[in-house]
């Protein structure tokens, strides 16, 4: 009896039919609250406007009918930054204001300065009063300002210390339990913790029940992200594969509309966590993976899957699905060491994963950049958001025209380019600056939508979950890095974060010529089919002659499809 693959069966079955794009859709809405764990904290983590608050000044200001600039005139000292005198937004004067005859006139004549009064300087004693026209961030909560402003980059380090656990753990777990058991349990995670952080009553806790909601989310997105991509025929991936990362594009405009209306931290981070409570109901809705049961030895189950496919597609399957079979049935479990143990694993286990941190690194870097340049935070989160479009239609145009490979590297390199010259151009050239860094978005965002389907095509499938998690865990990683070598290296110099952004995508981009193209070529199911394509493809050859002549003998009168003939008069 013949033995077939699920690829070949997933040709009678229909590759991409109403069954895959049911469940493509509902995959696709996993990507949408990503965005908000990803980059809320540039509305979640707002600073505003800060300086020292004086309790018995306050009290002045409530009784003479003051504004809050007022009390700042009277109490903060004016300190030197970049060649310009600033109100301090860590110190005030050291001095007794009941002591000083504070009146209702005019504020700045009770100013120290217009009292002539040289007053020592200390620092907040009695925290900080905030210029933030009723939004209330986590910052303006729990006062991270000044000596504690590290916190607001711990909120960003820990979900992506979750991201990078959750990503490893959970790749494993779906290699081993099932890509649809994983996808439904950090989906729970997510609903339970995602609450917690918006219930946290200081901000340990909230790093703390952060960390775990990244755990969460980024085993969840990447669990849906391999079980779709295993559902559909190979013609289909890299549609798929831009589409659900696509969708995190269109989160990331509706963001900043959910965040103008919600003003509140807590309320925003409960909006975020909802869908993922949502989700939990696609236990009915969405299959295991096929192609996991049969590395897995479960041919009943696959068959079974298999079959409801083919009949909501409205296909009609041949006898010999009974035979499908997996081509590395002889092994039972992934391991991390078949991601180095061979040259070519081991070359695209780095190559990939280098990608995965500059893609974070870069992209990250870039939305929270625009938190520190000033002007509105609304406008400019939505510009960059539909920026981001053009990146998926590019992707589409050229991947399947000129391959994998050379699109993949050129944004990277444009990306590089674009940073470098961004860094270059004088603050004058406000709208050549801005034009340049789109591109370099544009960029970006291409590298970060296509190194994850491609990721999926240089495994095989009994590792292919664990692989994208592993290689994917550096993306975690440059999240980490990312806002610290942002605001560090920003109060150096406002453009030396961009001179660093610039370097690392150039170099992915030359990495990425050392990966072999991927276009048209079958998901591999073995170490063999990526150490040894030449033969994968003669196999693939075979298989395809194979299923022809299987055709020709279904036929009636036994007639060949290409002569119109009987077989013996060919």
């Amino acid at each position: 009896m013949t033995s077939f693959t699920f690829d070949d069966i997933l040709e009678e079955a229909g590759t991409f039919g109403r069954s895959q794009k049911r469940i493509f859709a509902l995959m696709c809405l996993v990507s949408l609250p990503f965005s908000g764990v990803y980059v809320g904290i540039v509305f979640q983590g707002f600073t505003p406007d800060h300086w020292c608050r004086n309790s018995a000044v306050s009290q002045t200001r409530e009784s003479c009918g003051w504004n809050l600039k007022d009390t700042r005139n009277i109490t903060i000292p004016l300190v030197n930054s970049s060649g310009v005198l600033v109100h301090s937004q860590c110190e005030q004067y050291d001095l007794d204001w009941n002591a000083t005859g504070l009146t209702c006139e005019n504020p700045k004549s009770n100013s120290a300065d217009a009292q002539h009064i040289k007053a020592p300087v200390t620092s907040c004693k009695e925290g900080w009063e905030y210029d933030y026209e009723g939004r209330r961030s986590f910052v303006t909560e729990f006062d991270l300002v000044c000596a504690d402003a590290w916190v607001v980059d711990m909120f960003q380090a820990a979900v992506n210390v979750g991201f990078f656990i959750g990503g490893i753990a959970t790749g494993y777990l779906a290699d081993r339990f099932g890509r649809k058991a994983s996808f439904l349990v950090t989906n729970l995670v997510n609903g339970v913790f995602g609450i917690l952080v918006a219930w946290s009553p200081n901000w340990a806790l909230m790093l703390v029940f952060r960390t775990f909601y990244g755990f969460g989310v980024k085993g969840g997105w990447v669990a849906g992200y391999v079980l779709i991509t295993e559902l559909v025929g190979v013609e289909h991936r890299r549609t798929v594969g831009i589409i659900y990362q696509s969708v995190f594009s269109v989160g990331i405009i509706i963001l900043p509309l959910i965040a103008y209306f919600i003003t509140d931290w807590r309320w925003l981070q409960v909006i975020f966590t909802a869908p993922y409570l949502v989700f939990l109901s696609y236990y009915w809705f969405i299959p295991e993976s096929p192609r996991w049961l049969l590395s897995q030895h479960n041919t009943k189950k696959a068959v079974e899957i298999t079959e409801a496919m083919a009949k909501e597609n409205k296909k009609t399957l041949s006898k010999n699905i009974e035979t499908m079979r997996d081509s590395n049935a002889s092994v039972s479990s992934a391991s991390f060491m078949d991601l180095i143990r061979t040259p070519k694993m081991r070359k695209h286990t780095f190559i990939l994963s280098f990608n995965w941190f500059t893609s974070a690194v870069v992209y990250q870097g870039l939305i929270m950049r625009l938190g520190i340049l000033g002007g509105n935070v609304y406008l400019d989160f939505l510009i960059s958001g539909l920026v981001e479009f053009p990146a998926a239609l590019l992707i589409l145009f050229t991947i399947d025209r000129i391959g994998r490979r050379l699109p993949f590297a050129t944004a990277n390199i444009v990306a590089g380019a674009s940073c470098l010259i961004t860094a270059m151009i004088p603050q004058s050239m406000f709208w050549l600056r801005t034009a340049v860094a789109c591109i370099g978005r544009l960029g970006i965002t291409m590298t970060f939508e296509m190194v994850a389907f491609v990721n999926t095509e240089l495994y095989p499938t009994y590792v292919r979950n664990l692989g994208v998690s592993v290689c994917s865990c550096l993306c975690d990683i440059g999240g980490i890095v990312a806002p610290f070598l942002l605001y560090r290296l920003a109060a150096i110099w406002l453009e030396l974060p961009l001179i660093i952004f610039g370097v690392l995508a150039f170099v992915a981009g030359a990495l990425v010529f050392l990966l072999p193209e991927t276009r048209g070529v079958p998901l591999p199911e073995s170490i063999d089919d990526i150490e040894f394509p030449e033969k994968c493809k003669e196999n693939s050859l075979k298989s395809r002659d194979l299923k022809m002549k299987q055709t020709v003998n279904l036929l009636p009168n036994n007639r060949d499809v290409t002569t119109n003939k009987d077989p013996e008069t060919v």
